[in-house]
């Protein structure tokens, strides 16, 4: 009886131990998604949209979860079946669409697009598919030619629209190949291709071919706006007293660049097919993760619908979407077997900075220590030389830097500081100042090299009668849009159709910042009177306007 009362005691102390071990390592491994919890903490409360969220890693969810409202309206809370607009995170499906159907014998990614859209012009030089999907073509941002001709994307529901405004175009932004310019008129074509070169439009096809075999149930194109999709999600604006404005449109059913609506199961799903491909015949997760090659034989880290990168000396692969209010991210972590789904539907989510903070919680003995950024500025100079508006003479592209109490902000917020002459931009490329035979110039490096390169330059004081020779109307065929120019009080002021006018800034005697569409360039005749004018935009470069009075 004593050994058995020894034995009792010794059983319930292992128990007792060993209870205490399987609940410290449970609360161990709950860590992360406490951690989790509070980097969305902010949408867990009454009339707040938010984020629905998957961390997965070997095939499974090591987290699921949805922070904040589907629908303020209507009071119904996230959750892992509600139903997001992807955005741009739908061009890696459009680029599986495509390599599928070269497998399939129906194309080859070598094809001169014109071989399936001849409507495009003859620009001198052939423009592939490969290099539409590596957005090296050239082909200007139809969304920004929207924005630029004074229209409202929101109402975008007619295709053959969105292509007889991309093939109006007749110049390129770079010739094909030369450079890597991304633009969303790529893959809206290439849903065209697909459809021409199938018999399927690209949401049938894909529903087929991609949907349908990995058991995507609720996942597909929207191109038809009057489709009723059960648990959609609505978007949001943060307004500044703390509500929200409703920014999303039923109407707006062009894809291919866009258009996938699908949730955080339904990815899981996906996320899994590139560790074990079960469509076409075997060469899609390769080609879909090749990075682009350009003509002079660099690579690019933007592979076909997907970003090729590194975070703290690990690869990865990943891609963003915003339109709207919508903001979506899928990052995955390929050696490691790793990934992130993140769906939004507010506007101000950081999305991308967000899926590398929840893969710092469970990647940390992996991922090699972050680089220190310079966050004390006591020891070095004051950024404000930096300050001022730079304009890069080969794109007419113009950046704005500002100083302020030792900082300096662009693009509305503060960038980290890396050097005493160098910064980070928004999304960690670096932007170099470096005073140059007595000018201060700025220097954006992307993906290897100089995106943006230009001189810090003073506006010249123009008088008003100098200001005045720029007045009239000025009218695109490209953009089928009127511009009209006006002297009001003193500042030259621009109006598209009903919008309000937006102020001329001068840069250089024929050259103008506007800051909602870019840069304005006004060309002059032999008589030296103001006869055209010409819109660069990041995306869209050369648009020109004649003068029509």
């Amino acid at each position: 009886m004593f050994r058995t009362l020894i034995a009792k005691q010794l059983f319930i102390r292992v128990a007792f131990l060993l209870t205490l071990f399987l609940a410290t390592f449970a609360g161990a491994n709950d860590v992360p998604a406490q951690k989790i919890d509070r980097l969305f903490a902010a949408y867990d409360k009454p009339n707040s949209p938010g984020c629905s969220v998957g961390v997965v890693r070997d095939g499974k969810f090591v987290y699921r979860k949805s922070h904040g409202e589907a629908s303020l309206e209507l009071r119904v809370p996230l959750t892992s079946q509600s139903m997001f607009y992807l955005a741009s995170v739908s061009k890696q499906f459009t680029a599986a669409s495509v390599v599928l159907a070269a497998e399939q014998g129906n194309l080859s990614l070598d094809d001169n697009v014109r071989k399936w859209i001849p409507e495009l012009p003859d620009y001198g030089h052939p423009i592939t598919l490969r290099q539409m999907l590596h957005h090296t073509s050239g082909l200007r941002d139809f969304l920004t030619l929207e924005y630029i001709a004074g229209r409202d994307i929101s109402g975008l529901s007619s295709s053959n629209y969105v292509l007889q405004l991309i093939a109006r175009q007749k110049g390129l932004n770079n010739v094909p190949g030369a450079e890597f310019v991304y633009s969303n008129s790529n893959y809206f074509l290439l849903g065209v291709v697909v459809k021409r070169a199938t018999g399927k439009s690209l949401a049938e096809f894909a529903m087929q071919e991609i949907f349908q075999p990995l058991g995507m149930t609720h996942t597909r194109y929207y191109d038809d706006n009057k489709l009723v999709i059960p648990n959609r999600v609505a978007a949001y604006d943060p307004d500044k007293n703390g509500t929200f404005s409703v920014d999303w449109s039923t109407i707006f059913d062009i894809v291919g660049s866009g258009g996938l609506m699908s949730n955080v199961d339904d990815l899981l799903l996906w996320n899994d097919n590139f560790y074990a491909n079960k469509l076409g015949k075997g060469t899609l997760v390769n080609e879909l993760e090749s990075g682009g090659v350009l003509n002079d034989g660099k690579a690019i880290n933007y592979a076909m619908g997907l970003w090729l990168d590194e975070y703290r000396g690990l690869r990865i692969i990943d891609h963003g979407g915003a339109t709207f209010g919508y903001r979506t991210e899928l990052l995955r972590f390929p050696d490691q077997h790793f990934g992130v789904i993140e769906l939004c539907n507010v506007a101000d989510v950081d999305v991308g900075g967000l899926a590398r903070q929840i893969a710092d919680l469970y990647l940390d003995r992996e991922l090699h220590p972050q680089a220190k950024l310079v966050e004390s500025t006591e020891s070095l100079p004051d950024p404000a030389p930096f300050d001022g508006v730079y304009l890069d003479p080969r794109t007419h592209v113009v950046y704005t830097f500002t100083a302020k109490g030792g900082k300096l902000m662009a693009w509305g917020l503060t960038l980290r500081r890396l050097a005493a002459n160098r910064f980070s931009d928004l999304v960690g490329n670096p932007i170099t100042f470096e005073e140059v035979k007595g000018v201060m110039t700025a220097k954006l490096d992307l993906q290897g090299e100089t995106y943006f390169y230009g001189n810090k330059v003073q506006g010249p004081q123009l008088s008003k009668a100098e200001l005045r020779a720029f007045a009239g109307q000025y009218r695109s065929e490209e953009l089928d849009a009127t511009y009209g120019v006006s002297l009001d009080q003193g500042n030259l002021m621009l109006t598209i159709g009903q919008q309000s006018s937006m102020k001329l800034q001068a840069i250089t005697p024929e050259e103008f910042r506007v800051v909602e569409i870019g840069t304005v360039v006004f060309h002059r005749g032999a008589n030296q009177q103001v006869t055209a004018l010409t819109v660069y935009s990041q995306a869209a470069r050369g648009v020109d306007f004649r003068r029509v009075n």
